[in-house]
């Protein structure tokens, strides 16, 4: 989710040896909370495999999909206004009905312009409908595109569009799922906290279905939970309300006072994520002896934690995960103590030691300093963090944003922000341009007379742009993502970025996937009085075919791209280019940027015939140890060596 906090604690590196130190107590408790007993034939997890970072999440592109604007694949199932009681902004509406997939995204229902509110309020109040089947539709265009692992934005059961405030953590969703009442239904005959009572529902078994597709296509799949926080509807917080300091679960929070009864006053008080009343926190201990890096959660949230982890990693208990998750995207993760990601660490990896555990580490000091990533990827917490900390460089080169980095500045900034973290996690490390919680890439580029993430929005900034990006923008946007698919890390597409969509950050940047088989109403409202250009809506499926043609461009030469070396041959600060050569057994690319205006050549000390992995008919050849190149205004090429 987004936040702009600075992370709570000291960011000290604990030594493994100590990690490891606990590991048998961990795997035992492991074994305690699993659901069904199924612990007989499992072994001890090895140093390595919980050191070690997944091979394939270092080969990953990975695409990012929001389940509720994804597609809508079964209108049967779309939610109804009862279904999102506790979400904000938690009033009614008379007359709500989900939006139209198509409709204009600035232009207000009719339901929310007769209630008087302002559009920022009302749209966090629509539902579109996408749904599970929306993505099994999809799978084709994820597979044509190149995509090899899907990060899924919380699916759990929840009131909200965005599902960060859990109503239940143990089922996805009712309305992702075919049988939304039938669902519900289950789900109130469970005990919470009893796995054996927990039952398969319809959403369940379709996502499910969705695991076994996806792997039987090779691709690989995260699910993305915030276990620092539920929400307000979330079954253990209702008994609390309640039943205050009597109720079983009055620990499990972090309650300030409960309620008198003998007060005519309501004196109940808690604390919630960054203060948001619907988004209680959940309880960490060992806090004030330890350290809140060495704190945990209350043991009990544990073990419901440990219990719902297991559920989807091993979803028929037989000990092989090959039917489950292939990881977790941790969200908050710098508000949950270190001491519990080390534990949950061993815990994820004993279920399967191939698993991918990567962290949302984001803001020191927004929006000026990101949060160092070094204590958090030392082996014994994640495989890797959101990436950010690689785009707000990249951005300011190439779009010319600031601080306006020149060429020199640029690499020495890479340099700076990848200090102290070693190959393994570099390579897996998710490089992201925009996500859930940002600018949309285009958008981000577009209006690069900002800061990242700093004003991004015509709420608080009505000079910001929401147009359709121009043609220069989708200019430098292809030399990012050149950048992007030829470097260290794995490259992260946000569901639409690959067909041009634009928008602002939350919520504009959290519009319905774009689809060719759909008419879309144009865009011509504004949240505003300021006047806009009218924009037609259509996926920009010349750029989709760049995706395509740069991931087939890494899987080609998946080992340059992914564990090659990487040198910088050229920095020219006064003609704005770069260069790098990628190397690996005898394997060499060349990559260069102009990001400047102008048509410039360039001189390179290297020897051999290239040919441009962008233009296969084009190939250079390099004449007594220097290859000369011709680089037009903002133009990137991928040269091969042959």
């Amino acid at each position: 989710m987004k936040h702009h906090a600075t992370p709570c604690g000291a960011m000290e590196t604990r030594a493994l040896t100590v990690f490891l130190a606990v590991l048998l107590a961990i795997t035992g408790l492991s074994c305690q909370v699993e659901a069904g007993g199924n612990t007989a034939d499992e072994s001890v997890t090895t140093s390595d495999d919980l050191t070690s970072v997944p091979e394939w999440s270092r080969e990953a592109i990975w695409y990012q999909i929001f389940m509720e604007r994804f597609r809508n694949g079964d209108p049967s199932n779309d939610p109804v206004f009862e279904s999102t009681e506790g979400a904000y902004p938690n009033r009614p509406f008379e007359g709500w009905s989900p939006t139209p997939w198509t409709h204009d995204w600035y232009e207000q229902e009719d339901w929310a312009a007769a209630s008087g509110e302002e559009f920022y309020r009302t749209v966090q109040a629509r539902r579109y409908g996408g749904d599970l089947q929306g993505v099994l539709d999809g799978l084709d265009y994820l597979e044509e595109l190149g995509v090899t692992a899907l990060y899924i934005n919380p699916i759990n059961d929840a009131p909200s569009l965005h599902k960060y405030d859990a109503r239940h953590y143990r089922h996805i969703d009712r309305h992702f799922g075919p049988d939304p009442e039938g669902d519900a239904a289950i789900m109130a005959e469970e005990n919470p906290v009893d796995p054996d009572t927990w039952q398969w529902t319809s959403a369940d078994l379709l996502f499910l279905e969705l695991v076994d597709a996806l792997h039987e296509r090779g691709i690989r799949i995260i699910l993305d939970y915030s276990w620092n926080h539920t929400g307000i509807t979330f079954w253990a917080w209702k008994d609390i309300l309640e039943n205050q300091a009597a109720s079983p679960y009055a620990d499990w929070y972090e309650i300030v006072q409960f309620d008198d009864p003998d007060t005519e006053e309501n004196e109940f008080e808690y604390q919630g994520w960054l203060g948001v009343s619907t988004l209680p926190n959940l309880k960490k201990v060992g806090v004030d002896e330890n350290g809140f890096d060495e704190g945990n959660l209350h043991p009990e949230v544990k073990q419901h934690v440990y219990h719902v982890t297991r559920r989807w990693m091993d979803p028929n208990g037989d000990g092989d995960p090959s039917d489950g998750v292939d990881g977790f995207r941790l969200d908050v993760a710098e508000h949950v103590p270190k001491g519990f990601w080390r534990e949950y660490r061993a815990f994820v990896r004993d279920i399967n030691p191939d698993a991918y555990l990567v962290g949302e580490v984001w803001w020191e000091d927004w929006p000026d300093h990101m949060a160092d990533p070094v204590p958090w990827v030392q082996g014994d917490v994640f495989d890797a963090v959101m990436n950010y900390r690689w785009y707000m460089p990249t951005r300011s080169f190439f779009a010319e944003a600031p601080p306006h980095l020149t060429a020199t500045r640029y690499i020495a900034h890479l340099d700076s922000v990848e200090s102290g973290i070693d190959r393994a996690h570099l390579e897996a490390m998710m490089n992201l341009g925009a996500s859930h919680d940002a600018p949309r890439l285009g958008t981000s580029l577009y209006n690069n007379q900002t800061k990242y993430k700093y004003q991004a929005h015509p709420r608080g900034n009505p000079e910001y742009k929401i147009d359709r990006p121009d043609e220069r923008t989708d200019a430098v946007r292809r030399l990012l993502l050149t950048q992007q698919f030829t470097y260290y890390g794995a490259p992260h597409i946000w569901n639409g970025d690959e067909v041009g969509m634009w928008g602002a950050d939350d919520p504009d940047c959290r519009k319905p996937l774009v689809w060719a088989d759909l008419a879309y109403e144009d865009e011509r409202s504004m949240p505003h009085e300021t006047p806009r250009r009218t924009d037609q809506v259509a996926p920009d499926m010349e750029l989709y075919a760049f995706y395509q043609d740069l991931a087939r461009i890494r899987k080609a030469h998946m080992d340059l791209f992914v564990r090659g070396d990487l040198d910088y041959v050229l920095a020219d600060d006064d003609r704005r280019l770069l260069a790098y050569v990628r190397t690996w057994e005898g394997e060499a690319a060349l990559v260069a940027f102009n990001a400047s205006e102008e048509t410039h050549t360039a001189d390179i000390a290297i020897e051999g015939s290239f040919e441009d992995a962008l233009a296969p008919e084009t190939t250079v050849q390099s004449e007594n140890g220097q290859l000369t190149l011709e680089l037009p205004p903002r133009t990137a090429m991928i040269l091969i060596r042959g």
